[in-house]
């Protein structure tokens, strides 16, 4: 019995933690809550979506704070969340038969990547490059939006972690309107996810909903803390996140070799 209590607890400190920070970057949070959960050994399919039900209680959280704020594009959240939602049902199934160790691998490499290119966006780019944005460009970013709907329900990390980059890197927008934007799609594309897995008996609801608490409360001081963040800061924070979860990846294919 206290043992369950101390499980609960922690959940709740993870869940505050990773909505707090998910929130300011627009990722979601469970690029921190699924490693914690991991380290906890839970399997890899509860993993999956009893952080995703946490992903969706920080999107709805975040959303309505954002939405407050006007700082929403709606039109191109519904837009991406169209696509990402196919891949979002696609990847729930695919979490019982698929596993995900080469996977990590190939997406720590990409994300890895992402992550230093964040980091740099503002040198990398040239005056000018962010107002040419062909049909070609954004029809990329679709196709990565159902591959990033795959990722949030195969892994429970929200698709956050590929909707933000694409904002910023292709689409040209700002931290300050991408974070909030990428919310409302991860909420949508993240509650296919949860009603797929729930569908097919994946979840433990008691850790879920100690989970989704403590994201919920964080969600909402991530979008208050991130409405006087620097924009600099913002870019910064994601990259160094999108690193640092590579880093996590890579190392848990490094040691099933």
């Amino acid at each position: 019995m206290l043992d369950a209590i101390i499980t609960i607890i922690i959940l709740i400190a993870v869940g505050l933690g990773a909505g707090t920070l998910g929130s300011m970057v627009g990722v979601g949070g469970g690029i921190i809550m699924v490693p914690a959960l991991t380290f906890m050994a839970f399997p890899p399919a509860q993993i999956a979506s009893t952080s995703l039900f946490a992903v969706t209680s920080t999107s709805v959280s975040s959303t309505i704070e954002y939405s407050r704020q006007k700082r929403i594009d709606y039109r191109l959240g519904i837009e991406m969340a169209a696509f990402a939602i196919p891949g979002a049902v696609l990847g729930a199934f695919l979490s019982d038969y698929l596993s995900a160790e080469s996977f990590k691998l190939y997406f720590g490499i990409l994300l890895m990547l992402t992550g230093i290119y964040v980091l740099y966006k503002n040198s990398i780019l040239k005056e000018g490059a962010a107002s040419k944005r062909s049909i070609a460009l954004r029809a990329a970013v679709f196709t990565a939006t159902f591959g990033a709907g795959i990722i949030s329900s195969l892994f429970g990390v929200g698709g956050g972690i590929i909707f933000v980059p694409a904002m910023l890197l292709v689409l040209g927008m700002t931290m300050q309107r991408a974070a909030p934007t990428s919310q409302l799609t991860l909420m949508m594309t993240s509650l296919a996810g949860v009603f797929t897995h729930a569908f097919l008996g994946h979840p433990d609801y008691l850790q879920a909903i100690a989970l989704s608490a403590g994201a919920f409360v964080g969600a909402q001081i991530g979008a208050r803390v991130s409405r006087d963040a620097k924009e600099l800061l913002l870019q910064r924070l994601l990259g160094l996140v999108l690193i640092g979860v590579a880093a996590k990846f890579i190392f848990d294919w490094l040691t099933t070799q």
